[in-house]
C-alpha cells in the first residue's frame, strides 16, 4: 500500500531544522513528498526551517518558496545597524514577508505552525504558535552575530537553533506520524578550514546547532538528511538552487530506495 494511503487517516507532522541557506533543501524534500501526495498538515520549524515552514503552512508553491529566498537580500547596506547588537537589523527584513503573509498572524495560515526562538535573557527556547507571525519567524532566524535579536514582549529573541535545532516537541503529542528534515550538515574539517574568524564562526555555529539536535534525530517516523550540503556556506545565496536540488534529489532517491526495500510501501 502506498505510504500516502497508509497515513491518509493520520495527522502528519513535519519538523524542519535550521541550516541557513542549506535549509532551502527542505523545499526540495517537500516537493518530493507532495509529488507522492504526502501532505503534512502541521509544521514545526526553526531558523531557515521556520521560514520554509511558514511558507508551506500558507500553501505557497515550492518554486515560489525558492523565489522568496532568491529575492530576499541577506546583506543590504541600509540594513546595517549601529544601535543594535548584530551587523544587520533583522526587523528591516519584515517588508519582504508582507506579500506572502499579508494578514501576519499564525491564525491566518492554512496549516498550524510552530516556530521556536531563543529567549536571550532566560536562556530558554520559546515556541510561538499564535499571534503575530513575521516577528516570530524573523526572531527564529536571527543568527548572531550577523542579525540583531528581535524584541518580542519586551524580550530579545534570537535564532531558535541556539537552544533547539530540531523542534519536534510540539508534534510529539499531537501527530500520529512525523516526518523530519535535517539540513545542518556536519562533517570533520581540516585546520585549514578554520583559519579565519568567518570560518571559525561558521564551524562553531554548526557544532552548536548539531549538538542540541543529534539526540532527537531518531524520533521521527521518517527522517530526511540531504547529503553534500556542507559545500554550501550558511549565508551563501549562490547556494540556494543547489540546496533545493540536493534536497529534492536526496528525497526522491530515499523514497525510491524505501520502495525497493519494502515493496508496496510507496
Amino acid at each position: 500500500m502506498e505510504l500516502s494511503k497508509r497515513i491518509a487517516d493520520k495527522k502528519v507532522g513535519l519538523v524542519l531544522s535550521g541550516g541557513g541557506v542549506k535549509g532551502v533543501a527542505h523545499i526540495g524534500v517537500i516537493e518530493a513528498l507532495l509529488q507522492r501526495d504526502i501532505q503534512p498538515s502541521v509544521v514545526s520549524g526553526v531558523s531557515a526551517g521556520a521560514i520554509v515552514g511558514a511558507l508551506y503552512a500558507n500553501n505557497i508553491p515550492t518554486q515560489e518558496m525558492v523565489a522568496f529566498f532568491k529575492q530576499t537580500p541577506l546583506f543590504k547596506y541600509n540594513h546595517i545597524t549601529i544601535n543594535k547588537p548584530g551587523l544587520f537589523d533583522t526587523e528591516k527584513y519584515a517588508i519582504f514577508f508582507e506579500t506572502y503573509f499579508p494578514k501576519n498572524t499564525f491564525e491566518a495560515l492554512q496549516k498550524p505552525l510552530y516556530v521556536v526562538a531563543t529567549n536571550l535573557l532566560l536562556g530558554t527556547a520559546t515556541f510561538f504558535h499564535t499571534g503575530t507571525l513575521v516577528r516570530a519567524v524573523l526572531a527564529s532566524a536571527a543568527l548572531p552575530p550577523v542579525f540583531s535579536p528581535v524584541i518580542i514582549d519586551g524580550t530579545p529573541h534570537a535564532d531558535g537553533g541556539i537552544m533547539n535545532n530540531f523542534p519536534i516537541e510540539p508534534l510529539q503529542d499531537t501527530c500520529d506520524y512525523i516526518i523530519g528534515s535535517y539540513t545542518t550538515a556536519m562533517k570533520e574539517v581540516t585546520p585549514a578550514m578554520v583559519k579565519n574568524s568567518l570560518q571559525l564562526t561558521q564551524r562553531t555555529n554548526t557544532l552548536m546547532l548539531h549538538a542540541n539536535a543529534m539526540q532527537k534525530l531518531h524520533l521521527p517516523n521518517m527522517l530526511f538528511t540531504p547529503k553534500n550540503l556542507d559545500s554550501i556556506w550558511v549565508l551563501d545565496k549562490k547556494g540556494i538552487e543547489k540546496a533545493y536540488t540536493l534536497g529534492y534529489d536526496y528525497a526522491n532517491a530515499f523514497l525510491d530506495d524505501l520502495t525497493a526495500q519494502e515493496p508496496g510501501v510507496l
